[in-house]
């Protein structure tokens, strides 16, 4: 299974798993609650390495 494109933006554990958590919840207010988490999720982890690239770049 691939991992989603966001996954380039939101580089924490656990930052991956509240996405997840709250990509499965459908209502209107889970919904605002998802794209905030995004857009500040992607800007606090802004500065990290992605995980996903080093571990490529050691195979």
């Amino acid at each position: 299974m691939s991992k989603p494109a966001i996954f380039s933006f939101i580089k924490t554990p656990c930052g991956r798993a509240k996405y997840l958590e709250l990509k499965e919840r459908k209502s209107l207010i889970a919904r605002i609650r998802f794209y905030w988490f995004i857009l500040f999720a992607a800007l606090r982890d802004l500065p990290l390495i992605n995980p996903d690239q080093i571990d490529e770049s050691k195979s």
